[in-house]
């Protein structure tokens, strides 16, 4: 044991982090949200979603894509997004390195609440879809004024 021990020798917290680098991320970094769906091939689409007392509200960052290109359903309580990302030109480039994802994005959600989808409405600005879908009248809390006699 005492033989362990006079080898062993402090280390910096940069030769650690150097270390944690060189070793702990054996893996080229992909951002695991951009996985491909089996059935359809299509990329799952990374949103956040969520409520207020009066809408659901759903954000997609859908960077490069014509925001005319964007399909937006509503059937039931389930919304689904799917946009087209374009490949780049096939201009005989020779890459060193490609990562940007390109082809379909598609991102179906349970919203399990019922919303009012003839008053959605989108927007888009600077690569963010932001998604308001109106809950329906039945859900919205209602304030009940007590009277006097």
């Amino acid at each position: 044991m005492a033989n362990q021990m006079s080898n062993w020798e402090p280390l910096t917290l940069r030769d650690a982090m150097d270390r944690l680098f060189d070793e702990g991320l054996t893996v080229p970094f992909r951002a695991p949200r951009w996985s491909r769906q089996r059935e359809t091939g299509a990329y799952q689409l990374p949103v956040d979603a969520y409520t207020t007392d009066d809408a659901v509200v759903i954000e997609a960052s859908i960077p490069g894509v014509d925001p005319d290109k964007v399909d937006i359903t509503v059937d039931g309580d389930v919304v689904t997004i799917a946009a087209e990302i374009p490949a780049p030109p096939g201009d005989g480039r020779t890459y060193a390195i490609s990562e940007r994802v390109c082809g379909t994005l598609r991102r179906s959600l349970n919203l399990n609440v019922p919303v009012q989808a003839n008053k959605a409405e989108a927007s888009f600005e600077n690569g963010v879809l932001t998604l308001r879908l109106p809950k329906s009248e039945e859900l919205k809390p209602k304030k009940i004024t007590v009277q006097s006699k």
